[in-house]
């Protein structure tokens, strides 16, 4: 594809060691104008991959999730107005490609657009459970967009309105089972932190910063959850596998639906152990913990 046949979308992929995804990723983003692997100091050979693909890289270590995005957005120089972020173990089909493309040449008054997911978990498609579809704003204008300031699980914040594609993208979430524990043993410490921050009023992420609609909706649930709803890693359970109908699919289905629960109850497990000033885990994040 000739460079004036691409569209003019700058294509931004977050890394740290995704040799397994990364050629796969660019591959399925060789339609787009620009291509900046945004890589947190890889020690396997992303970036060489990423290289050898003919894609920029700009390299930034890792601090927290908002804060890096956000550093990405401000100072990289991007050669287009419109800014598609996709992670590494996703896949943009060429359906949404083609439907990127439409929304950029005539985007109307919209700044941003909602793309659904399709999370893969152990090779299937988890289509129920409350997660699909599983929007994501993903599609901004790169001027007119940030995110919220959370260390992990973070939302994307647009000055102005927002569309929805119809075409969803892939999640490949399965990159081993232990890479999947630990990764969310680390989320579920980064996820007490923020809930400790808001029980005790120091959330800078509540309020009027929160973009409406679905994420603002989302944080204030949680937030109710964290102070007032009992049982919830019990609830969550219930929630997705019975009232969402997680048991339709099958055996992923139910393992995926415990997981999320064995998720949350870690998470009440650490806010506990956060009650203490002088806890392990209060002194691992006591920087995040006085933001």
């Amino acid at each position: 594809m000739n460079a004036s046949e691409k569209t003019p979308v700058s294509v931004l992929i977050p890394t740290r060691n995704e040799a397994r995804n990364i050629g796969a990723c660019l591959d399925a983003v060789a339609w787009a104008g620009e291509v900046i692997v945004f890589d947190s100091n890889s020690t396997d050979a992303t970036t060489d991959i990423a290289g050898e693909k003919g894609a920029a890289i700009v390299a930034r270590e890792f601090d927290n999730f908002s804060d890096h995005k956000n550093w990405a957005l401000e100072n990289i120089g991007f050669q287009f107005d419109w800014v598609l972020i996709v992670d590494a173990d996703e896949r943009v089909t060429p359906e949404l490609a083609a439907e990127i493309a439409a929304a950029i040449d005539d985007p109307g008054a919209h700044q941003g657009f909602f793309i659904a997911r399709k999370n893969i978990f152990g090779g299937k498609w988890i289509r129920h459970a409350g997660m699909y579809p599983d929007w994501q704003l993903r599609l901004v204008r790169r001027d007119r967009a940030r995110y919220e300031a959370r260390i992990v699980h973070e939302h994307m914040v647009v000055d102005g309105p927002v569309g929805h594609l119809k075409s969803p993208f892939v999640h490949y979430d399965y990159k081993g089972i232990e890479r999947y524990i630990e990764r969310h043993n680390t989320y579920s410490s980064l996820e007490s932190v923020e809930a400790h921050r808001y029980l005790n009023g120091t959330d800078a992420a509540d309020g009027a910063h929160i973009a409406k609609g679905g994420p603002e909706r989302r944080r204030r649930l949680k937030q109710f959850a964290y102070r007032w709803l009992p049982f919830r890693p019990l609830f969550v359970f219930v929630w997705m596998y019975v009232v969402k109908l997680g048991f339709l699919d099958g055996k992923w289905g139910l393992r995926y639906c415990i997981l999320r629960a064995v998720y949350e109850f870690q998470i009440e497990l650490k806010l506990e152990e956060l009650a203490g000033e002088n806890s392990p885990l209060a002194e691992k994040y006591r920087e995040e913990l006085d933001r």
